[in-house]
């Protein structure tokens, strides 16, 4: 098999109270092409947004690529970056302060893909005018809009 494919991947999540209705907004971008996806929950809190978005962007992915992800989620990026999941994993998923870690279930999925592509996370700052997470924004604020107007 050749080279893996090069993808660029940006994510955002949204979400209106904590918990509250929310989205999230993915970009993918590969060879000239993109996709566009979004998804949400009726009640959710942002971190599962957040992480969320990215799970969606690489479960999209149909072979192992190297992936250049995007987001403005510190908590994903710290998570991964920094070994915080790992640890967790290893720690039968307590963190150090003794409490078990939050959102599992997403970690376990995040780090199960991380196993089968090459991924860099890239954090940026949210709301600054960077193109792409400006979309992802607006693609996760309306699926969480979406969200809360199911809820009436």
């Amino acid at each position: 098999m050749g080279e893996k494919k090069l993808v660029y991947i940006f994510s955002d999540g949204a979400c209106s109270g904590n918990p509250g209705p929310g989205g999230y907004g993915v970009i993918l971008r590969c060879d000239g092409r993109e996709k566009e996806l979004s998804g949400g929950e009726a009640n959710t809190t942002n971190n599962r947004m957040e992480l969320s978005g990215v799970i969606a962007g690489l479960e999209a992915l149909k072979f192992p690529c190297k992936v250049i992800l995007q987001t403005d989620s510190r908590y994903v990026v710290d998570g991964i970056e920094k070994g915080w999941a790992e640890s967790w994993r290893r720690n039968n998923w307590i963190k150090s302060d003794r409490k078990p870690a939050l959102n599992r279930d997403l970690w376990e999925r995040l780090l199960g893909l991380l196993e089968v592509h090459e991924v860099k996370f890239v954090w940026i700052k949210g709301h600054a005018g960077f193109a792409e997470n400006e979309r992802c924004d607006r693609l996760a604020v309306a699926e969480r809009d979406r969200q809360a107007a199911g809820k009436l």
